[in-house]
């Protein structure tokens, strides 16, 4: 009993009142994950997706190498703060050192147009893990390297 009375009193005393039974505890901020997009456009307008779907550069898309098809993205532009909420409908992006491509709309949202690559910071919606389901070993088959650049 007297634990119980000196928690409440605490409660008061920090935080002004006793939390409600009913109220559920605030989300887990998910770090996400943390690397360098890159953008696709015209060039590939009206080609398939992985998803079978005709890409859109002017639609809020993304290719990923390991996210399942459908994933809901928030991407974060961590040097301007911008934020897009993209859908993955294509793998990608084949070169190294890149964790996502971005469709040209969410390129121009993200302020990444002219510099073509940002480091950016990925959210899932779904409230799982932004990383990948495959290991980063298994990915590195598919990058491409500059000439002239050992493995």
């Amino acid at each position: 009993m007297r634990r119980f009375v000196a928690l409440g009193t605490l409660g008061l005393a920090v935080g002004g009142r006793l939390p409600a039974l009913s109220e559920p505890p605030p989300p887990a901020r998910q770090p996400g994950q943390v690397g360098v997009a890159s953008w696709y456009g015209a060039g590939f307008q009206g080609s398939h997706t992985a998803s079978g779907e005709q890409f859109d550069a002017n639609a809020m898309t993304a290719a990923h190498p390991s996210l399942p098809l459908g994933t809901r993205l928030r991407v974060i532009n961590l040097a301007n703060g911008r934020s897009v909420v993209v859908r993955v409908t294509d793998r990608g992006p084949f070169v190294c050192g890149r964790m996502i491509d971005v469709s040209t709309a969410a390129a121009r949202s993200l302020g990444m147009v002219q510099s073509g690559t940002a480091r950016v910071q990925l959210q899932r919606l779904d409230g799982a893990s932004a990383t990948g389901t495959r290991p980063v070993r298994e990915r590195a088959v598919y990058c491409r390297r500059r000439k002239g650049h050992a493995r």
